[in-house]
């Protein structure tokens, strides 16, 4: 049974489509129009991300990796960062690009160097879709640009949302990014929805006249996580006061549907290192007494969060940095431990791997864990700065 938007909505504006996923189940909680034929507009750019994610994983591109700018990037027209001929993009800088600024410039380097032309990366991009079972998606250019061939739906654009999340989870930070400075100019995020709305960390946002204004969000309320799309919106604002809608209401039917089922929350299972924690002493002093930091830094089993969190100290420390996903165990926590590794001068409190299942799909997250937020947040800048990608989070008991 699915919340249905209003009839009258879709007939006064005929470009609005949306739809709203749980993200764990694949159960559709809401839909509207939800696989009627829309422009994706930048929308784009998650396939174009999502290409280049697979790339940096098979090892092709690094973060480092330098791409070259053709004259046809650097003819792209606004929104862009003002790419020059012969000029040169790493790629860690084309990533929050695309996600904060949407840059087309950017969009088209990626293509170029990933497809050879932005016309055979359109190619690359639509038989990935198809591989996705997005079926009703063609892509013919890398940023979304206006194109009366470039189509896509609500429910395919949700596939994808997921399949970044689920694919790449090493990477899904990014789309959370508030901002980036590029050649001493601070590009500020499009996507509004990050800030206003408790619990969204990500995705994007896009809009051409054609399409209206368009947006896939990722919210997280507890241990459930959604996934929605709104295509069509006549202004920014009323697609976001749109998405926020709903966004409250799937929260509740999922809720109802749980409980009806007798279905709890997901929640995953703490699998904890029994290496011995190293214990890193910060440069600044430590409020804590000698007892506290000698019971912080005592090897752990393998054990639920709740049990790990009583042997916590005081205070809120049960903030994590995220390194990534995997599909195996011991990898999952050999990243873990190769990011203590890197840290000299910031206390941890454990390596820790968590098992969640996700769409029927075992994965183990690697992690930090045992922080306050700003001590979470100040490692995964250091992390991000030495090339690993990382995710600050809130751990909660399983």
């Amino acid at each position: 049974m699915l919340l249905l938007a209003p009839l009258g909505q879709a007939q006064a504006n005929p470009r609005y489509a949306a739809i709203v996923l749980d993200a764990d189940t694949g159960e559709v909680l809401h839909a509207s129009s939800a696989d009627a034929t829309r422009y994706p507009a930048s929308l784009t750019k998650m396939m174009t991300l999502y290409m280049l994610f697979e790339a940096m994983d098979k090892r092709l591109m690094m973060l480092d990796t330098a791409m070259p700018v053709s004259a046809h990037a650097a003819s792209m027209p606004q929104t862009n960062i003002s790419l020059k001929k012969g000029d040169r993009l790493r790629v860690r800088d084309a990533i929050p690009a695309l996600v904060v600024r949407s840059a087309n410039d950017a969009a088209v380097v990626v293509a170029e160097a990933l497809g050879g032309t932005e016309s055979e990366f359109a190619r690359m991009m639509t038989a990935k879709a198809k591989s996705m079972k997005m079926t009703a998606t063609s892509f013919r250019n890398a940023s979304g640009l206006p194109d009366n061939a470039q189509a896509s739906t609500a429910r395919d654009l949700a596939i994808l949302s997921l399949r970044l999340m689920k694919d790449f989870p090493q990477h899904y930070h990014y789309f959370s990014t508030p901002s980036f400075s590029f050649r001493g100019k601070t590009y500020h995020s499009h996507n509004r929805m990050v800030k206003n709305y408790a619990g969204v960390d990500g995705m994007k946002t896009g809009y051409i006249r054609a399409s209206g204004f368009n947006v896939a969000t990722s919210a997280l309320r507890g241990e459930r996580r959604l996934i929605g799309v709104v295509m069509g919106g006549n202004t920014a604002q009323s697609r976001d006061a749109q998405m926020a809608k709903l966004l409250d209401s799937g929260f509740e039917r999922a809720a109802q549907l749980a409980r009806a089922s007798g279905r709890a929350a997901p929640a995953g299972k703490l699998l904890v290192s029994t290496d011995t924690v190293r214990q890193v002493v910060r440069k600044e002093p430590d409020t804590r007494t000698p007892a506290v930091l000698q019971r912080v830094s005592r090897t752990f089993p393998v054990q639920q969060a709740s049990a790990v969190q009583q042997a916590l100290p005081a205070g809120d420390f049960g903030w994590a940095v995220q390194i990534g996903s995997f599909r195996v165990s011991e990898q999952a926590r050999e990243r873990a431990s190769e990011a203590a590794r890197r840290l000299d001068n910031i206390e941890l409190i454990q390596v820790a791997v968590n098992e969640v299942n996700i769409s029927n799909r075992k994965l183990f997250r690697a992690r930090l864990v045992g922080m306050h937020r700003d001590q979470a947040k100040s490692v995964c800048q250091r992390l991000t700065r030495q090339g690993m990608d990382c995710l600050v989070v809130k751990v909660t008991g399983s």
